[in-house]
């Protein structure tokens, strides 16, 4: 799973990082490390053929959905076919720009917070499935949820699961509105970045906490 992600950039610099010279930036998201479910951060997706950049609220469930499912805030990629997620696969593939995401080992009480990042530490591209609009009801109406998938190799010691990340190139082509839903699962299964390309330390056990912030709480602990 991916319960809290690094956003510690203004938008424009991820599309800088994309390799994009045009986008719609309409995000006045504030840049942080602690990302949290329940608030809004900035979603790349394509709009009548452009980049944009909104800022939308991290979790989803369905209207019709309120009475019968919690708020998701990850979708896992073996599912994302099936007829709950299958129309966001169409219509609201989207990106999660971001310089990387946490786990958590240890017990209850004595959790350790673990970053997880590139080597290279260039953004991850993490992949999204959105419903863009007003919603009625409820903020996750139009709300947007994290891939994740099986953490494979040395990974799999901090969590068995993972958001699923592309390189810019194939990201781009996740958000082409003409990839089909089924080219679009397989490319998040085949083109996925392994854990060959991440790294991961130990960081401050104050992001445990939602809404502690700064750049201070993820300096690598000394082992």
């Amino acid at each position: 799973m991916c319960g809290r992600f690094d956003q510690n950039d203004i938008a424009r610099r991820f599309v800088a990082a994309f390799g994009w010279a045009d986008a719609a930036i309409r995000s006045d998201a504030m840049p942080t490390v602690n990302a949290s479910p329940g608030t809004y951060r900035p979603v790349m997706h394509m709009e009548d053929g452009q980049l944009v950049v909104d800022d939308l609220y991290w979790g989803y469930r369905a209207r019709w959905a309120a009475e019968k499912l919690p708020v998701a805030y990850n979708a896992r990629l073996e599912k994302i076919t099936n007829n709950y997620w299958g129309r966001l696969l169409k219509t609201g593939r989207a990106l999660v720009p971001a310089y990387g995401w946490y786990e958590w080992t240890g017990e209850k009480g004595h959790r350790q917070p673990w970053h997880i990042h590139r080597k290279d530490r260039e953004p991850v591209f993490m992949l999204a499935l959105a419903n863009f609009g007003p919603f009625k009801e409820h903020k996750a109406e139009s709300g947007f949820v994290l891939v994740t998938a099986d953490a494979s190799g040395g990974m799999v010691d901090i969590h068995d699961r993972r958001p699923v990340c592309l390189n810019a190139a194939d990201a781009a082509v996740w958000l082409d509105p003409d990839l089909s839903t089924e080219q679009a699962e397989l490319l998040a299964r085949s083109m996925a970045l392994g854990p060959e390309a991440f790294e991961w330390y130990k960081v401050s056990p104050a992001l445990n906490r939602a809404g502690n912030d700064g750049e201070e709480l993820i300096v690598p602990l000394a082992e």
